[in-house]
């Protein structure tokens, strides 16, 4: 009876226990299948960010067409630089070896002209034997005129000695001359597959940049995207400019009396030599039908031809600005301003103060240009005005 008790009792706790394991069983496989999920989504959530960061990465890139172009123009910018270098050693080495070779030249004059003394002494010598100076002692009709002779005969000696020792020295001075000038020689021809190497790159990537350019003027969408940059870099010299203005309207209540150039319309020199190929004013694109506002002129020059001030003034930007190149801004302290793009090099400095005429950078291809050209405003204030009512006629 007592066993069938026991045996009862162990029925009910097994009866009790048994739903108690599956119900936790069962909430363990609910939890590791919710922990699954979570990691599914955090996974997903990873991805969605990675792709958003791909596509913002890619909308930057396909945004951002003239800092492409800018890319190229530093490349090239560089490349000219190590060319114009090279180009100087070049010349240094070729005076290097132009000056060897006149001292060569003139210490072969030197030893030329020793050599044949040297002979000449030889000769004389052998025409009096061995015991010439011996003779010239032994003819000696006292002993005042032996002592003269012998002088003689030790000043000749030492001018003998002097002579060959000077010589030596110019045959010496020669051959190191002439292993300078070897020397200097295949330093030149170093630097001249150097200067092919940097012609060959600044020729391969004005072809990348040519090939840029007419992606960008012939489709329609890369055009837009490009006038759009433009816009935003004219805006922001638009809002230097203000700034610039404003400061000076604000440390002078008004400009001093007879400040503007107004007697300088018409006479100010010109920024660059060269032909105006792009006019101020409203433009039509050939293509596109669009129509761009130009707040200034483009004059063709060759390059490297040199960018003159038109006033004098204060340098208040040198630097690159996309789709301009790299740009000079002047503040002439009357009013007026002027803006002086696609320079290939700058040859001043933010705070100089330049003079009328003085040479403030050299003319390029930088920025949204395909040929050597100098980009020029002049500002009224923060406004633009056609630079061609005040430049000089010509």
């Amino acid at each position: 009876m007592t066993g069938l008790k026991h045996l009862l009792l162990a029925a009910v706790i097994v009866g009790c226990l048994y739903p108690m394991v599956s119900i936790e069983a069962g909430t363990d496989a609910l939890s590791d299948k919710i922990e699954k999920e979570r990691k599914n989504l955090d996974q997903l959530k990873d991805q969605i960010e990675e792709k958003r960061k791909q596509a913002d990465e890619a909308g930057k890139k396909r945004d951002s067409v003239l800092q492409g172009l800018q890319s190229l123009d530093e490349r090239l910018v560089q490349y000219r630089q190590a060319h114009q270098d090279i180009s100087r050693k070049l010349r240094k080495k070729d005076q290097e070896i132009e000056m060897l070779t006149r001292q060569m030249s003139s210490l072969q004059d030197r030893i030329d002209e020793r050599r044949d003394a040297i002979l000449a002494r030889l000769r004389i010598q052998y025409m009096e034997g061995r015991l010439g100076h011996w003779k010239t002692l032994l003819a000696s009709d006292s002993y005042g005129d032996f002592q003269r002779r012998l002088q003689y005969l030790s000043a000749v000696s030492e001018r003998d000695y002097a002579l060959m020792g000077t010589f030596r020295a110019d045959v010496e001075e020669l051959q190191r001359a002439e292993r300078q000038r070897e020397d200097a020689r295949t330093g030149m021809l170093v630097y001249k597959q150097s200067t092919e190497k940097h012609l060959t790159d600044i020729k391969s990537l004005k072809k990348e940049k040519r090939v840029y350019l007419t992606t960008i003027t012939h489709e329609k969408d890369s055009y837009e995207r490009a006038l759009q940059e433009l816009e935003r870099s004219a805006s922001r010299v638009d809002s230097l400019l203000r700034e610039l203005e404003n400061r000076r309207r604000a440390a002078m209540a008004r400009p001093p009396a007879g400040s503007l150039p107004r007697g300088l319309k018409g006479l100010l020199p010109w920024p660059a030599e060269g032909n105006v190929v792009t006019y101020f004013g409203r433009q039509k694109h050939p293509t596109f039908n669009t129509y761009v506002q130009r707040k200034g002129i483009e004059i063709r020059t060759p390059e490297g031809s040199a960018i003159h001030a038109v006033m004098p003034g204060a340098v208040v930007y040198a630097d690159w600005l996309k789709g301009y190149g790299l740009v000079i801004i002047i503040d002439h302290a009357n009013g007026f301003f002027s803006l002086y793009a696609h320079a290939s090099k700058i040859l001043t400095a933010v705070g100089a103060q330049v003079t009328a005429g003085q040479t403030i950078g050299e003319t390029g291809d930088t920025g949204m240009t395909g040929e050597n050209t100098l980009y020029f405003e002049l500002r009224e204030g923060a406004d633009p005005v056609d630079p061609l009512q005040w430049l000089a006629k010509r």
